[in-house]
């Protein structure tokens, strides 16, 4: 595999390091440039008394989504947001779609997977938890001129669970996805770990079977270090799972030990499924990660991605006077607005009013005798990947115009779309109407 492929693109700009800052080293930052209070670490005596009061309310290997965390270990966006982390580096899933090769296609998925994971803020800060319900839309302007498209939905509160859909049309590049982080409390730590996967299909580059080459990826386990005592951080560990029709990485997110190891390191062999070696992955996956060819046994290591080097490339949305009541950005608003300026009683008390409606709600769905049912997303049929998928099919043989179509009737996500009187209707009644519209069609064209 040539230098060329290895590369890591323009040394335009580069990103902080993945480490945390005190809010002393924030504070003294803040006089000379714009802070985004995502990176301020809340170590005050108020932020004190309040994790004293989180740890009255802990048990080891109790459901954290049960216990009423502070608001200054939140981020400023909702968790249907946070995937889009995973997103902003498209020009390699582009790469990998105009690749030939179907080990280099396999790699450059793979380093389109590691190359979001260091997106984070340099504080331990969490993303707000979505309300049943809940939904963000979002597009990208990509640099070939083309657009990616993105809608997301909580489709469940207990366990919580998102789905998402991503598409670029004009490239048939498709990305389907449920994340379902299932929290407990460790002792001094706290573990996040990320059920779920996602599924992403290069629709014009079909496998041996003739249907699209598909790629099953797994996430990596997280961890916050330094609940009770010490210097809080989070940790990527376990294994992150990728697999192709050909080709399959399973990559190690090490956590570092009490005495020995480090921190952040990753390490992993692309295999076939007869066992053959390839590729070995090592390095740290909010640093520099190298790739060395293990068929050669003198091969040297090469740089394969280096986080310091690469540009995210942020979604766009909708202004929020054109958003729902239930859009991510509108919803929490006050919210993220009192964490902007570190106002935690506002903050708390919002996000309190937030989940207090949930609550009544659940509460009337219950007496009612009525199911909650997701407005964008459906239940998987049997043998789909996914316990979630967009409702609306999005046949591959149509262009990428009618494609297009199809995803923005779904939802608004361009500025000046507008909501449709069936927007807030459930998915799987407008898979009804939308079958019982075919049929009638079909009836009428028989009888013409």
């Amino acid at each position: 595999m040539g230098s060329k492929k290895l590369g890591v693109g323009s040394d335009s700009h580069r990103l902080s390091r993945s480490s945390f800052t005190s809010s002393k080293s924030s504070q003294s930052a803040r006089n000379s440039q714009p802070v985004d209070t995502d990176d301020i670490d809340e170590d005050d005596e108020s932020g004190q008394s309040i994790i004293l009061n989180i740890i009255s309310q802990l048990r080891p290997g109790c459901d954290l989504t049960r216990i009423t965390l502070p608001t200054f270990i939140l981020e400023k966006k909702s968790m249907l947001e946070r995937v889009t982390n995973q997103l902003q580096f498209p020009e390699f899933l582009l790469e990998a779609h105009s690749e030939k090769n179907s080990l280099e296609r396999f790699l450059y998925v793979m380093k389109w997977y590691l190359a979001g994971w260091h997106i984070a803020p340099k504080a331990v800060k969490k993303p707000l938890n979505p309300v049943l319900g809940e939904y963000f839309t979002a597009y990208w302007d990509l640099p070939n001129k083309q657009q990616a498209y993105y809608i997301a939905e909580q489709t469940s509160h207990h366990p919580p669970e998102c789905a998402y859909f991503y598409m670029i049309p004009e490239s048939s590049i498709r990305v389907d996805g449920v994340v379902i982080p299932k929290s407990k409390f460790l002792g001094n730590s706290s573990a996040a770990m990320m059920d779920g996967s996602t599924v992403l299909k290069f629709l014009d580059i079909k496998d041996r079977n003739g249907k699209p080459e598909k790629y099953v990826l797994t996430q990596p386990n997280v961890y916050v270090r330094g609940i009770l005592f010490g210097k809080m951080r989070i940790e990527l560990g376990d294994h992150m799972i990728i697999k192709s029709p050909d080709y399959q990485v399973d990559i190690e997110f090490k956590t570092k030990g009490y005495i020995s190891g480090t921190y952040d390191a990753i390490e992993g062999t692309v295999k076939d499924y007869d066992g053959n070696s390839y590729y070995e992955i090592s390095g740290k996956w909010n640093d520099v990660m190298y790739i060395k060819d293990a068929k050669q046994s003198r091969s040297s290591k090469k740089v394969f991605l280096d986080t310091h080097k690469e540009s995210p490339l942020r979604p766009k949305v909708r202004p929020l006077n054109e958003q729902g009541e239930y859009e991510s950005g509108k919803l929490w608003k006050k919210v993220t607005d009192a964490l902007a300026v570190r106002d935690h009683t506002v903050a708390t008390e919002e996000k309190f009013q937030i989940e207090d409606q949930q609550r009544k709600i659940a509460k009337k769905r219950i007496e009612d005798g009525v199911e909650f049912h997701p407005k964008l997303f459906r239940r998987s049929k049997p043998g789909e990947d996914l316990h979630y998928c967009i409702y609306k099919n999005i046949p591959i043989s149509e262009n990428s115009e009618k494609q297009i179509r199809s995803i923005l009737q779904i939802a608004p996500i361009l500025p000046g779309q507008h909501f449709t009187d069936k927007f807030s209707i459930p998915a799987f009644e407008k898979i009804r109407l939308q079958k019982k519209r075919s049929e009638s069609k079909n009836e009428h064209a028989v009888e013409q």
